[in-house]
């Protein structure tokens, strides 16, 4: 990948968020009515969807199955922006805040307060459950977001950012998805492009810089906090709104091939940057195969 200069991007990104942000408090309309029969996300991007339990399904059950599993993903959407925030808050820290590359780090920061916050509302108006991750899951996010930085911090942030953009950018074209979602949808791909470009060139721009044992933690943690967000996404408790049991359903959903293949879908653009950059390999390489980010036999 060719890396540009660090300036020069970010006062691309500035400008670009100038001219093309939104208010999601005024750009969301929170209080209109829900379409009946619409889904929460393009179906086929159902984690039971293709097996025998989604067939037994009802429509009814399917689109309430659908709602549930788009605001699972969007509150641990929301956990890892947390996440990143702080991350960005130390980054910024250290570093000249005179410079446009700090100022953008701040405004991504402002721009994932706004999307926290979204994602809160969305689950709100369509009246799930906190499907936040387990308790084990979210004392170790609170460890990385005190601790990670570097390689591991950029590449782990882009696995779960460029993951969800896929899924959004299909969704929001899908007119059988609630508008909710689309606009939801909407507002995230086009400010989480700003975000996706300024960590893959920072991450360019990092990696040929690393000491050996630099680029061993970054092949390490990475696979590691990727393994847990892609688990994540789908909380078991998503199954029990449609009456299935959530032991029984998220087996089946690990062993879809059709969830498995849709996984490895969403990663598509990015596991090959990753790979040029130098984070895919390592002793934990396994890891991105049990996570279906890569082939199985890769």
């Amino acid at each position: 990948m060719k890396v540009t200069d660090r300036e020069s991007v970010a006062e691309r990104l500035l400008r670009s968020s100038l001219e093309h942000s939104y208010e999601p408090a005024i750009d969301v309309d929170w209080d209109a009515d829900l379409v009946a029969g619409l889904y929460g996300i393009s179906p086929e991007r159902c984690s039971l969807y293709g097996t025998d339990l989604w067939d037994g399904l009802t429509e009814e059950q399917k689109v309430t199955l659908s709602i549930h599993e788009i605001c699972s993903i969007a509150q641990v959407g929301l956990w890892f922006e947390m996440i990143l925030m702080q991350m960005l808050l130390r980054y910024s820290y250290d570093r000249d805040p005179r410079t446009g590359h700090v100022q953008y780090a701040l405004t991504e920061i402002a721009d994932e307060c706004r999307h926290s916050i979204m994602f809160a509302k969305l689950a709100a108006r369509f009246d799930v459950p906190d499907y936040r991750p387990g308790a084990l899951v979210h004392a170790l996010g609170g460890l990385f977001a005190a601790t990670a930085g570097g390689a591991a911090m950029f590449a782990s942030v882009l696995v779960a950012e460029e993951t969800l953009d896929q899924l959004q950018r299909e969704s929001m074209r899908d007119e059988r998805v609630q508008p909710l979602s689309r606009m939801v949808n909407r507002i995230h791909v086009t400010e989480e492009a700003r975000h996706v470009r300024w960590a893959r060139e920072e991450l360019a721009r990092l990696m040929p810089r690393l000491t050996d044992r630099q680029r061993r933690v970054a092949q390490t943690l990475t696979p590691v906090v990727s393994f847990v967000v892609i688990r994540s996404l789908i909380h078991p408790g998503v199954y029990a709104s449609v009456g299935l049991d959530p032991a029984t359903a998220r087996r089946a959903a690990l062993a879809n091939p059709h969830h498995r293949a849709s996984i490895a879908w969403s990663a598509r653009k990015l596991m090959p940057f990753l790979r040029e950059v130098g984070i895919v390999g390592g002793p934990l390489t396994r890891l991105w195969r049990c996570a279906n980010l890569i082939d199985r036999t890769d």
